[in-house]
């Protein structure tokens, strides 16, 4: 292996342990003046895997990609290719999900009134 394509084996080894169809994983190296762009094509089944959790597998990815880069004086980027055919089902709004929370919750009882004297004897030790 050469030290030019140290990055690309890397990410296609990577990716492969990570998915359940590795034969479906396309790795592509282009370098521009931009640096080194890695593509990557994996079965629609296998994003959520390459993607993670918001996005913190591809993250580490991208990261340790430059880790590899910078040892090597290059700039490498990856680009995860959505497949053709994926259909991402749409996201619930972030004010929905809140409120799906706040249900769960126990209502709190009915705190009597104090008047603020009380509260300061509370206070006082």
């Amino acid at each position: 292996m050469t030290d030019n394509v140290k990055d690309k084996d890397f990410i296609e080894y990577a990716v492969k342990m990570l998915v359940d169809n590795p034969d479906d994983v396309k790795v592509e190296r282009k370098i521009d003046e931009m640096g080194v762009l890695i593509t990557l094509d994996v079965n629609p089944k296998d994003m959520g895997m390459v993607i993670g959790r918001e996005g913190m597998t591809a993250k580490a990815l991208r990261t340790l990609l430059r880790v590899i880069g910078a040892r090597n004086n290059a700039r490498v980027n990856l680009k995860i290719n959505e497949p053709e055919g994926s259909e991402r089902p749409p996201r619930e709004p972030r004010e929905f999900r809140g409120a799906v929370r706040e249900e769960r919750v126990a209502p709190a009882a009915p705190e009597e009134k104090k008047t603020l004297d009380d509260v300061m004897n509370d206070i006082q030790i």
